[in-house]
């Protein structure tokens, strides 16, 4: 049955489905799976046919030549019978059996491939509401479809049986004077005639069946652009959320930057947009390190910070631009700006008597 809100007018998302899947909701045609069983057991039947009338033949002549000798029909007699019968009986009708057993797997699982769902079997107190249960059969879609497929199976049947039985009409009267094995024959042919006239229709109506129940079943599950939205900021995340967590890790690490500061040779200005703090300490590294560095606000803490803790700050336009753009916090600077950064810090170290190496 079509959706009924207007509203969900989007393809179901491949989370939705797996969702579905996962409560055993899958789009299974009924009608497939019992055309083609029973497609499978004429098959079975006709290719088996020839085993089952031997032995069918062994069975009869075993009661009417040994048996029924030795048979006095009391409850012991019956009771040794009984095991042989079904014996013989399992051996005739077990191939057919698990043909169509195995048939009737393999149209399932092409159907709904791999599944297994333990909540199918949880029961859900809502299907046993006498009231909601009236409304399905009588007021729903689904029972109408189901209702107008049933009568064209019965009629595919009915006029299968018709078909055959006209065209056998004129050669009933000469089965009189067949003998026995010829009547069987003849039946069983009739038989199979009709069932595969009846088929015929059966696996068409199947086959419409089937492109139903998966367009239903789609239709079912479309959501709406907000459903479509939600489910993707789940995957996601929230924009909101991502861009908060965002901030605040961008603070901690605004925070460990600025503790580094006071750690720093010199900051380098522009002087009033740029500022970036370096630290060069042969131990730790071949070449001197920004430890810190931002613009506007951040570059005025930089500055404040540095002025409180007595690190020299000094201005030099081209060079605090280029390591802004150029060095990351923790990397070296390039060998293109040694010069220049060297000039400084050996300006710096020479006020504080610090040793130029």
């Amino acid at each position: 049955m079509p959706q009924s809100d207007p509203s969900k007018t989007e393809k179901p998302t491949p989370k939705r489905i797996n969702k579905a899947r996962e409560e055993g909701n899958v789009p299974k045609s009924q009608d497939v799976s019992i055309a083609v069983t029973l497609l499978a057991g004429v098959i079975g039947f006709y290719f088996w046919l020839d085993n089952i009338a031997a032995d069918m033949t062994d069975i009869y002549r075993f009661f009417f030549s040994s048996a029924i000798l030795n048979f006095s029909g009391t409850d012991s007699d019956v009771t040794a019978m009984l095991p042989w019968l079904s014996k013989e009986l399992a051996r005739m009708l077990l191939p057919i059996m698990l043909f169509i057993g195995l048939v009737s797997y393999i149209v399932t699982r092409a159907q709904v491939g791999k599944l297994w769902s333990p909540k199918v079997f949880k029961p859900k107190l809502s299907k046993f509401n006498p009231v909601s249960g009236l409304k399905r059969m009588l007021f729903s879609v689904q029972t109408f479809i189901r209702l107008g497929k049933s009568i064209l199976k019965a009629m595919a049947i009915g006029l299968a049986v018709y078909l055959v039985l006209e065209d056998e009409l004129p050669h009933l009267m000469g089965l009189y004077y067949t003998n026995a094995q010829s009547l069987a024959a003849h039946i069983l042919g009739m038989g199979m005639t009709m069932s595969i006239y009846a088929l015929v229709p059966m696996l068409i109506l199947a086959f419409i069946d089937l492109k139903y129940t998966r367009w239903d079943y789609i239709e079912n599950l479309k959501m709406t652009k907000d459903e479509i939205k939600d489910e993707a900021k789940q995957a996601e995340g929230d924009p909101k959320v991502k861009a908060a967590m965002k901030e605040k890790m961008m603070q901690l690490s605004r925070r460990r930057m600025l503790q580094a500061v006071p750690k720093a040779d010199v900051v380098i200005t522009n002087p009033t947009h740029y500022a970036v703090a370096l630290r060069y300490n042969q131990m730790e590294a071949p070449a001197p390190l920004v430890v810190a560095k931002g613009v506007d606000r951040v570059a005025e803490k930089i500055k404040e910070i540095a002025r409180a803790n007595n690190v020299p700050i000094r201005e030099n336009k081209p060079l605090a631009r280029a390591l802004y753009s150029q060095v990351e916090i923790g990397e070296m600077i390039p060998e293109d700006l040694y010069k220049a950064t060297a000039a400084i810090l050996a300006q710096v170290w020479k006020i504080k008597g610090k040793r130029v190496n």
